[in-house]
């Protein structure tokens, strides 16, 4: 079951990786950065709320899920959008 969850953590951080690409033009390059905001929250969100989910257990787990998804999202938020 470890195993199966850091299979998914590790395709959430790679499917993020891979949604950057050099720009071409202003606009081009304001749109991708958007999209890479949204995709760096979203996917930060993603893989804190599975790490979250591997602590606790009953109400402690729900907690650290929550937990996990606001400082993942925050963190990916940070990374993306510099």
């Amino acid at each position: 079951m470890r195993i199966r969850k850091t299979n998914i953590i590790l395709a959430g951080c790679l499917a993020v990786s891979a949604c950057q690409s050099g720009p071409t033009s202003q606009a081009v390059s304001d749109r991708n950065s958007e999209f890479g905001c949204i995709a760096g929250t979203v996917g930060g969100a993603i893989v804190g709320g599975l790490i979250g989910s591997t602590i606790g257990a009953g109400t402690g787990q729900v907690l650290a899920i929550g937990a996990g998804i606001g400082g993942g999202g925050f963190v990916g938020n940070r990374l993306a959008c510099r």
